[in-house]
C-alpha cells in the first residue's frame, strides 16, 4: 500500500520544521516574514511532491526555501543593504557546482600552489601573510625584521610572478622562478 502524500509530508517535511525556522531566522533579514516563508516553502514542496516525491526530502525543503527567498529578493523593487549582505548565506548567486567545474577548480588551485611553491621562501612568506592571512604591512615588516618597503616589493613581485605563472605567461619548466632572488637584490636578506 502506497503512503499518502499527507503522511509522507508529515513524516519527511514537517519533522524538520524547527530546523527550517532556525535557518530562516538566521538568513532572512525581516523576522516578521519567517512564518510566511516557512508556509510558502511547505506549499512549494507539497505541490512538487504531489507530482513526484523528492529523493532527499530535507535537502529539497531547504533548497525550496532558498529559492523562495531568492525569488523574493529578485521581486522586490527596493533591495535593502541587509538583504544584499545576506545573499551569500542564501547561496542564490552561486551556480550549482558541476563535476567539470570541480575539476577545473582543483586544477586552478594546483596551479596556484605550484606558483606559490616556486617563489623564494621569504617572498612566499610575505605574500602569504599579506594576502592570505590579511596581516597589515607594518606587522609583517615587524615580524620579519624588514622595512615596510621591502614587504611592499615582495608582495608586488610575488603577485606578478604568481599571476604570470597562473595565467600561463611563464611555465614551470622554463626556469622563470630561478634567479628571482638575484633579481630582488638584497631583499631576501633584509
Amino acid at each position: 500500500m502506497e503512503e499518502t502524500l499527507d503522511s509522507w509530508f508529515e513524516r519527511e517535511i514537517l519533522a524538520h520544521e524547527e530546523a527550517l525556522v532556525r535557518y530562516l531566522r538566521r538568513v532572512w533579514p525581516n523576522q516578521d516574514d519567517v512564518h510566511d516563508l516557512r508556509q510558502e516553502a511547505y506549499i512549494r514542496v507539497y505541490e512538487a511532491a504531489g507530482k513526484s516525491r523528492p529523493y532527499a526530502a530535507k535537502s529539497f525543503l531547504f533548497s525550496s526555501a532558498r529559492h523562495l527567498m531568492a525569488d523574493r529578493v529578485r521581486r522586490s523593487r527596493i533591495v535593502s543593504i541587509e538583504a544584499v549582505g545576506d545573499m551569500d548565506f542564501l547561496n542564490v548567486l552561486v551556480d550549482e557546482i558541476t563535476p567539470e567545474r570541480q575539476v577545473a577548480g582543483r586544477q586552478e588551485l594546483k596551479r596556484l600552489a605550484q606558483a606559490f611553491d616556486g617563489l623564494p621562501p621569504k617572498c612566499r612568506r610575505v605574500l602569504w601573510m599579506r594576502k592570505v592571512e590579511h596581516m597589515p604591512q607594518k606587522e609583517v615588516a615587524m615580524l620579519l625584521g624588514v622595512d615596510e618597503k621591502t614587504v611592499e616589493r615582495h608582495v608586488t613581485k610575488g603577485l606578478r610572478r604568481v599571476a604570470d605563472y597562473v595565467f600561463g605567461t611563464r611555465s614551470a619548466a622554463d626556469g622563470a622562478w630561478k634567479g628571482i632572488e638575484k633579481l630582488e637584490g638584497g631583499m631576501d636578506h633584509g
